[in-house]
């Protein structure tokens, strides 16, 4: 098969390329670098089959002409990062929906297959959990740039269905749910990373708001299988997959777990989200996935655990210090110093003692 995959130096697209080409298939990747970087595929580079194009999915001839010399398309280029979003929506918006249009425009002219990523924030603010691919979305006003990343990936969504109902478009819609692992990196809000950098550098590590907030994280070695099946299963033509892990753990707790895999002395401060982000920033409280969809269709299930997901970040850190951009945000929190919201209480519904 000749994959083309969009955002393909990201951390993401980077274990996608490489499990496509163990399989013996052709990679083409499409990054404008912008989030993505060379690091990540400098592995792939000498590899049979492989190709990489700097560019991006805008620039519409390049797009086109990588589009027709492929059977399927991965597409995975977005604005991401929750820093990224409430620094620059417009920017969220136009890449996000612009790029996605362009990717259905071209590949519904030849008829090719595409996957398209999305997102948990798809669900918004729902209290139902866990979060079921036909639930409602609950999205927070308009007023609040946080939710910009949300809606365009809702869109995107949308316009994926509609080409495969009106155009017959064989598309898949993937939503990922806080998907970790090497090669990510904490730049533009990632928590994983971001607490592992803080820890190796001693300290402290920041937690935003009250820090009960909880995520269920699920490693790239286990998603990537999911994005596969689902792109060799003809059943999963013009439908929606949650993707992740429903082992649930509060912010709290996975800076308790980091601080003690890393060092037992690093301090963890809690700091208020108009401090992070900006005055009246919105979050969602859980993002638990119901996987039972795809599970059943493909048979798919995760087989990493969060303790062996952070072991295998903490182990990847080490080795691959933060440089550059990529320690940056490490440094502007450490800054703001020990600046505690109210003491967190627990979170109701959630089973904790």
């Amino acid at each position: 098969m000749r994959n083309l995959i969009t955002g393909g130096a990201g951390f993401i697209g980077s274990h996608l390329a490489e499990t496509l080409l163990d399989r013996g298939d052709e990679v083409t990747i499409l990054d404008d670098l912008s989030t993505g970087s060379i690091a990540n595929i400098e592995g792939l580079k000498d590899r049979p089959g492989f190709r990489y194009v700097v560019g991006g999915v805008a620039e519409e001839r390049l797009l086109a002409e990588l589009i027709d010399a492929s059977d399927v398309v991965y597409h995975l280029a977005a604005a991401v990062g929750v820093r990224l979003i409430v620094e620059r929506p417009v920017h969220t918006i136009e890449t996000n929906i612009g790029g996605t249009e362009l990717v259905l425009k071209h590949a519904a002219k030849k008829g090719r297959r595409v996957l398209i990523a999305s997102t948990s924030e798809v669900y918004g603010k729902s209290p139902k959990v866990p979060f079921s691919e036909e639930d409602d979305m609950v999205l927070g006003p308009t007023t609040k740039a946080r939710w910009s990343y949300a809606c365009s990936k809702a869109i995107d969504e949308f316009l994926a269905l509609s080409y495969h109902r009106e155009r017959g478009l064989p598309t898949t819609v993937f939503r990922l749910f806080n998907t970790v692992g090497p090669r990510q990196v904490g730049q533009y809000g990632m928590v994983i990373p971001r607490f592992v950098d803080q820890a190796l550098a001693g300290g402290p590590i920041t937690v935003y708001g009250d820090g009960e907030q909880s995520r269920c994280f699920c490693d790239v070695a286990d998603v990537i299988p999911a994005i596969v099946s689902l792109a060799d299963c003809e059943q999963a033509v013009g439908q929606v997959f949650n993707v992740g892990s429903d082992e649930e753990v509060t912010i709290n707790q996975l800076a308790e777990r980091i601080r003690d895999k890393v060092d037992a002395e690093v301090a963890i401060h809690h700091v208020p989200y108009e401090v992070a982000y900006e005055k009246g920033f919105e979050d969602m409280r859980r993002r638990v996935p119901d996987v039972s969809k795809i599970a059943a269709l493909t048979g798919w299930e995760r087989s990493h655990t969060l303790d062996q997901i952070l072991d295998r970040v903490i182990a990847w850190r080490r080795a691959n210090p933060p440089r550059g951009a990529g320690a940056g945000e490490s440094k502007r929190l450490a800054a703001l110093g020990p600046v505690d919201v109210a003491a967190p209480r627990a979170r109701e519904g959630s089973g904790d003692p």
